[in-house]
């Protein structure tokens, strides 16, 4: 992409529908932007139930479904922010977190706010890498 292309919006029925004027996901460059993801399910468009293990794995399932919407996937997201409201949360988001980044794990900061969107404990963005 140039400096003269228009970034690309990514936008797919695979995942939550964005619940605000944003994009799921927008291609810049050679990197895809994926907006903060709190645990909603996509077929029902409803916040899942369980453990903050369990949200964990449906944000980063909700992300994966982005990236291969814009031709990537999880292997090439070089950079994740994690919002949580409780840090005591930390250790099992980081359990569930590492079953899904391999070898070359991304760059990440946590922190913890005082709410998020629609009373979740979690929210949680990435930046991808497209491929060549």
């Amino acid at each position: 992409m140039t400096h003269h292309e228009k970034p690309r919006i990514i936008k797919t029925g695979d995942a939550p529908a964005a619940i605000g004027p944003y994009s799921q996901g927008i291609v810049a460059g050679d990197l895809l932007f994926i907006s903060g993801q709190i645990p909603l399910d996509p077929e029902t468009g409803e916040l899942i139930e369980g453990d903050i293990g369990i949200k964990t794995d449906r944000i980063i399932q909700n992300i994966a479904t982005i990236a291969k919407a814009g031709g990537t996937d999880l292997s090439r997201v070089v950079k994740t922010t994690i919002f949580l409201t409780d840090m005591g949360d930390f250790a099992a988001v980081n359990d569930a977190y590492a079953e899904h980044f391999g070898e070359i794990l991304p760059a990440r900061s946590t922190v913890q706010v005082a709410a998020l969107p629609k009373g979740v404990n979690i929210e949680m963005e990435a930046v991808v890498l497209m491929p060549e």
